[in-house]
C-alpha cells in the first residue's frame, strides 16, 4: 500500500478501484448548438431520497462540459447488460454518438436512451470541486424504471449481474 504522496501509484489505485463492481449509465443532456450530448459515466450514485438527489463526474477537460454548464440539466440512462455497444459508443470520440441510437427527447428536453432499465431527470443543483473532475450534483425532478439486468463494470470488463425484479414500492 503507498503511503507517500511521492510514492502514490495512480495506476495501482485506479486498478484497486477496478475491484468495486459498478454500474454502467450514459449521462445526456441537450448541447450548446441544441443537438442531443452523451457520454458513458460509472461514476453515478444516489446522495438523498428527501429531498431526491443524485451524482455523477466529469473531467474538467472533457468536451462536453459547456453542454452540461449550459442546458443546467441532464438524464442519466442506466443500460442494460446488452448495450455494451451503446457504453462503448458514448465513451468513444464518434462525431455523432447518437447516429443510429433509439432515443427520444423527453418531456425536459433531455435525450433519453431507449432499452435503458433506468433513468433519471434532473436539474443541476451544484458543480462541485472534485480534483480533476467535476462531481455534478441533481436533483431528480422525473425517473422511470424497467424490468432487465444492469450492464455492469469490474476489473477492466464488463460482467453480468441479475438482480431481483424490480418492485413497485
Amino acid at each position: 500500500m503507498s503511503t507517500g504522496e511521492n510514492s502514490f501509484d495512480r495506476w495501482a489505485f485506479r486498478t484497486a478501484l477496478g475491484r468495486f463492481p459498478t454500474g454502467i449509465a450514459v449521462v445526456t443532456t441537450r448541447g450548446v448548438d441544441g443537438a442531443p450530448v452523451g457520454i458513458t459515466v460509472n461514476s453515478f450514485n444516489s446522495v438523498s431520497l428527501d429531498p431526491p438527489l443524485v451524482l455523477w463526474s466529469l473531467q474538467r477537460d472533457s468536451t462536453s462540459l459547456d453542454d452540461f454548464r449550459q442546458s443546467g440539466r441532464y438524464a442519466v440512462n442506466i443500460l442494460s447488460s446488452d448495450q455494451a455497444a451503446l457504453s462503448q459508443r458514448f465513451a468513444s470520440q464518434v462525431a455523432n454518438k447518437f447516429d443510429g441510437v433509439d432515443w427520444a427527447w423527453n418531456d425536459n428536453g433531455m435525450p433519453l436512451i431507449g432499452g435503458a432499465i433506468a433513468s433519471f431527470d434532473c436539474r443541476i443543483e451544484a458543480f462541485l470541486e472534485g480534483g480533476d473532475h467535476l462531481i455534478l450534483l441533481g436533483a431528480v425532478t422525473a425517473f422511470a424504471a424497467h424490468a432487465g439486468e444492469p450492464l455492469i463494470y469490474c476489473g477492466g470488463d464488463y460482467a453480468r449481474l441479475s438482480p431481483p425484479e424490480v418492485s413497485d414500492r
